[in-house]
């Protein structure tokens, strides 16, 4: 673990297997952060494992100017990250809001990327009113979580439908996941929902077909929204698979690790 000062942001990363040649980059989700990644970092002792904690979250930075948010402005710094850890080419896999990220990424420096895993991810919204309205409820949001607090945010986001699933996983889990959350800091939440949320970011629908590198779509068959989101997904898509896990919602990584590690390891194997 170690933190590192890129162009002036403080970015944290975990690194494990720091010895083998083959790399995934892993990027968590909105609320998350880089240990999210641990049980997959261990499931895969043959790959160099590096996870970031994304601007807002974690240890990294949380600046109070929305402006430092931006998509944009995420995806330089991860590239700058990169070169810093002397990464060239890796495989690099996003769930939810690191899904977004890393689509981003892979279409602004797809020579680095040999392969795409996106985990209950999106390109975006691809009409204007769509963004709009989205743009709407993630500004109110945001206020609500400055006004709030963070654990009044955490009661309110754990109980919304997206994660209902996660409501059967055993207690120590479902306190893991709740922890990690009531960790964030206000500030950094709100202005990564007013800088990267889905209706701010540009939309990346049109884009799809200029990805070359193979992509493979993971959905919860319990997340019908994301399942339909990459069926339609695969339409634009020159190499892409779509993979949907039974009996799971949103974060399979999280609800069934297990089988979320075997298929990452199918995926890391072919490259």
């Amino acid at each position: 673990m170690a933190t590192l000062n890129v162009n002036g942001y403080d970015v944290f990363v975990r690194q494990w297997h720091e010895q083998q040649t083959k790399t995934i980059v892993c990027l968590h989700g909105f609320t998350s952060t880089s240990a999210t990644w641990e049980t997959l970092a261990h499931a895969l002792p043959e790959y160099r494992v590096v996870a970031i904690d994304l601007i807002g979250h974690g240890a990294s930075a949380a600046p109070e100017q929305g402006s430092h948010y931006k998509m944009e402005t995420q995806v330089a710094l991860l590239e700058d990250v990169f070169e810093a850890l002397q990464l060239e080419t890796f495989t690099l896999l996003g769930y939810s809001m690191g899904g977004r990220v890393a689509l981003s990424y892979a279409l602004t420096y797809p020579s680095r990327i040999e392969q795409l895993l996106l985990e209950s991810a999106s390109p975006g919204l691809a009409r204007e009113h769509e963004r709009a309205l989205r743009k709407q409820a993630d500004d109110a949001l945001a206020l609500r979580i400055e006004r709030e607090g963070i654990e009044a945010f955490v009661n309110y986001w754990e109980r919304i439908p997206l994660f209902y699933s996660q409501t059967t996983l055993p207690a120590e889990v479902q306190q893991a996941i709740r922890t990690e959350r009531l960790a964030q800091r206000e500030i950094g939440l709100a202005n990564s929902l007013r800088g990267m949320g889905t209706g701010v970011q540009p939309s990346n629908w049109h884009r799809l077909e200029e990805l070359e590198m193979p992509v493979i779509l993971i959905t919860g068959e319990l997340d019908e929204k994301f399942c339909l989101l990459a069926q339609k997904m695969q339409a634009f898509l020159e190499q892409s698979a779509h993979l949907t896990i039974p009996d799971v919602g949103h974060a399979i990584h999280v609800e069934n690790p297990a089988q979320f590690a075997t298929i990452v390891k199918e995926a890391l194997a072919l490259t």
